[in-house]
């Protein structure tokens, strides 16, 4: 079978890779669409050093079971799948929080992922979807629901209810334009958007109806924001949202593009700014954002653009150029 393998930082290749094997417990999944995740982009700069060359990338996946040893997912069934391999019987896992497992691995981490044609995946992994849902569509489960986690869980620190929030997103890529959605069909009446690619300004003022602004060009205001999202988690980010924010507010941190950097310390205290990290979503995220997406809540997702797989390299070098108007691609291994 064909997969898309990362083979040298800053170089994947479409490779012949053998056909999985079926194990216990597991399914294999003809992958219908697969999405081109951040991580996927750290991993192709040689900056995770988790990801080592040889490895299949891919997580955000939408498939067909073509085979099974799980009676209770047949053969022909549409579904996604959380890539988060979990045990599910530490503390974390019976509490609801699988994100969070001590004992968790990772499709396109641990194992191989979905760039490919086929995959296999613990059937317990599998999240079932409406079977007319477009696998397109499907796809975008995995970041929709980071995205859905990461905004339920900072409600539980507003003073005040989310639409009278003054919100500013940090980051026009899959996560914040996402985020900037959802935020919409929650009610949010006041969403503004700071990201240096013109084009990905352009998609947020278009599909999420956002104010959007240069931040290199023209700074966040000051203290003028009751709720900020980091969807890029760099240095200068970092410092940006907590700038932005006012008093009282809340920054909720869920890119992470640098792994450590200074913070504000004393506008933290001081302010009584709320901040909050987050990772990735638990299953009953991904069940939640399914029905999201499938009712429209994340819009048509018409920005989101797809590729053959053979165009994989081509995809991951636009996506580091910055010459994707889209800042989802997702690749499709059997158009």
């Amino acid at each position: 079978m064909k997969a898309l393998v990362y083979t040298q930082p800053n170089e994947v290749a479409v490779q012949e890779r053998p056909y999985p094997a079926l194990a216990a417990g597991e399914v294999i999944l003809k992958i219908d669409a697969v999405g081109i995740c951040g991580s996927d982009m750290h991993a192709y700069h040689g900056h995770d050093p988790r990801r080592q060359p040889g490895l299949v990338l891919g997580h955000e996946l939408a498939g067909t079971i073509v085979e099974s040893a799980v009676p209770a997912w047949p053969v022909g069934r549409r579904v996604s799948a959380n890539p988060l391999i979990t045990c599910g019987v530490c503390a974390y896992c019976v509490q609801g929080r699988d994100n969070l497992c001590a004992n968790r691995t990772m499709v396109g981490m641990t194992r191989p992922g979905a760039f490919a044609e086929y995959m296999a995946i613990p059937a317990a992994s599998l999240i079932d979807i409406p079977q007319d849902m477009p696998a397109l569509k499907a796809a975008v489960t995995e970041p929709a629901a980071t995205a859905l986690h990461a905004i339920n869980l900072s409600m539980r620190a507003f003073a005040r209810p989310l639409p009278e929030t003054r919100t500013l997103v940090i980051g026009g890529g899959a996560i914040g334009l996402l985020a900037a959605l959802l935020l919409r069909s929650y009610g949010c009446r006041h969403v503004t958007m700071a990201e240096v690619n013109p084009l990905r300004r352009a998609s947020a003022q278009q599909h999420a109806g956002c104010l959007a602004f240069n931040p290199l060009d023209t700074p966040a205001e000051e203290s003028a924001y009751d709720y900020v999202i980091d969807a890029v988690g760099a240095k200068p980010t970092r410092a940006a949202a907590l700038q932005a924010v006012k008093p009282g507010g809340v920054v909720m941190h869920i890119g992470l593009q640098d792994w450590a950097s200074e913070i504000d310390m004393r506008k933290l205290t001081l302010a009584e700014i709320t901040l909050m990290g987050t990772y990735t979503y638990s299953t009953a995220d991904m069940r939640a954002t399914v029905q999201a997406i499938y009712e429209g809540a994340f819009g048509d997702l018409s920005w989101v653009e797809s590729r053959q797989l053979e165009a994989g390299p081509a995809a991951f070098a636009d996506l580091d150029q910055g010459r994707a108007a889209s800042s989802k691609l997702v690749l499709l291994p059997h158009a």
